[in-house]
């Protein structure tokens, strides 16, 4: 299904850049210098292991030109779509966006979160019906963030 048929779906969906590498000291440097010479900027990151390789993922401020420097570097990588969910930074925030998900049987595949400047806490999410869940959340008044709202954190 093509996030893009909604009417401003587009708006509310992040990209994200996937990539596999070798386990070992050094990789993440490796990947940041690329990133750092193109002077693109990495707003939020998660690492995840698994026995000799680990995935990285990340939310860039360009991420068509992040993905082809690191594909052209000979990494492993791919972009996925995912959503940026402004919560308050309080107790119970989480808990509200899992209710939300839980009721309208909407599955988190995995999520991480920091706090922006203007004290927000912003949830990147992964989920297994992304436009389901843009639905939902607006119903919600959950406050979704794309791409050019990123870039101004």
């Amino acid at each position: 299904m093509d996030i893009r048929q909604g009417a401003g779906m587009e708006d509310k969906i992040i990209k994200q850049i996937s990539l596999f590498a070798e386990n070992k000291p050094g990789r993440l440097a490796n990947v940041a210098d690329k990133l750092k010479s193109a002077g693109i900027n990495i707003r939020a990151f998660t690492i995840a292991e698994s026995g000799d390789f680990g995935i990285i993922r990340m939310v860039v401020d360009n991420t068509d030109n992040a993905y082809s420097i690191l594909h052209n570097a000979g990494f492993t990588v791919s972009e996925t779509s995912v959503l940026g969910i402004e919560m308050d930074d309080v107790p119970g925030s989480m808990s509200r966006i899992a209710e939300v998900f839980g009721k309208a049987k909407i599955n988190i595949d995995y999520a991480y979160a920091f706090v922006t400047r203007n004290q927000k806490a912003l949830l990147i999410v992964r989920v297994n019906e992304i436009e389901k869940a843009v639905k939902t959340l607006e119903e919600e008044n959950v406050k979704l963030m794309g791409m050019k709202e990123l870039e101004n954190i």
